[in-house]
């Protein structure tokens, strides 16, 4: 049925699955390797002639490169999704939970904190394009806020996602930490009293419009000599009023 003649003369630019759960390993600056599932999507064109393409090729395709899928390998099941579903071009979207250990600030407790990554590839003919997202919250504290009240200032919780090209690779925690220090004050799972004590003072000493927070990254961003594009956004999720606040830099 997917080989017949399709006479509406519409090509689709991507078709194939989505929400697939898999394991795979990333690179761990810590610690060599990290084990994680990932939630994975695979597509390809499909030239207007043809009614359908055939999902069970992905899966095949998928499994053909083992057990666990190494960021290494990317670029062979590109080009075998290319192959094998006879496509001009092929994509892949990988996201993950990242885990890092953080130690709390005074008290110096050890404890895993989680992130979001991701991986979107594609391969157009022979070319090969890849970006890395990563996704990290933060605490902000409000200039405006901080300038005309009496005993203190509202803060919120905030999510960076920063999308970006290199030359050559990025670590992900590199990419954490960039985005962290760059708002009030970074989070932590484990906070004891004085931890808490340290935090809020630190967020108080260093407020942050979120336009400021997606200033900071780009800063960071531009300085960086294997980024040759990225799109940073910022959403602070707002504690006195019902809307969030939302920014975004493009750039490369």
């Amino acid at each position: 049925m997917q080989s017949r003649r399709d006479y509406r003369e519409l090509r689709i630019d991507k078709v194939g699955v989505r929400n697939l759960r898999f394991p795979i390993q990333v690179r761990d600056k810590a610690h060599s390797v990290q084990n994680t599932v990932a939630t994975l999507g695979m597509f390809v064109d499909l030239p207007k002639e043809f009614k359908g393409t055939h999902m069970s090729r992905f899966i095949e395709v998928l499994n053909a490169h083992g057990n666990v899928i190494h960021v290494e390998n990317i670029p062979d099941i590109l080009r075998s999704l290319q192959k094998k579903l006879n496509a001009s071009t092929s994509h892949i979207e990988i996201e993950f939970p990242y885990f890092m250990s953080k130690r709390s600030p005074v008290s110096r407790g050890e404890s895993l904190m989680d992130y979001v990554a991701r991986f979107d590839a594609a391969a157009v003919s022979d070319r090969i394009d890849f970006v890395l997202t990563v996704k990290a919250h933060v605490t902000t504290l409000c200039p405006c806020s901080k300038a005309i009240a009496k005993y203190g200032a509202h803060n919120q919780r905030g999510l960076v996602t920063v999308a970006l090209r290199f030359t050559k690779p990025v670590w992900i925690e590199d990419v954490v930490t960039l985005i962290e220090r760059s708002a009030s004050s970074e989070l932590y799972a484990l906070l004891k009293r004085q931890d808490e004590k340290a935090v809020t003072e630190r967020a108080y000493e260093n407020p942050v419009f979120v336009e400021d927070l997606v200033r900071n990254v780009a800063l960071k961003l531009n300085a960086h000599p294997q980024v040759k594009w990225y799109k940073v956004e910022a959403e602070n999720f707002e504690s006195i009023h019902n809307h969030n606040a939302y920014a975004c830099i493009e750039k490369g």
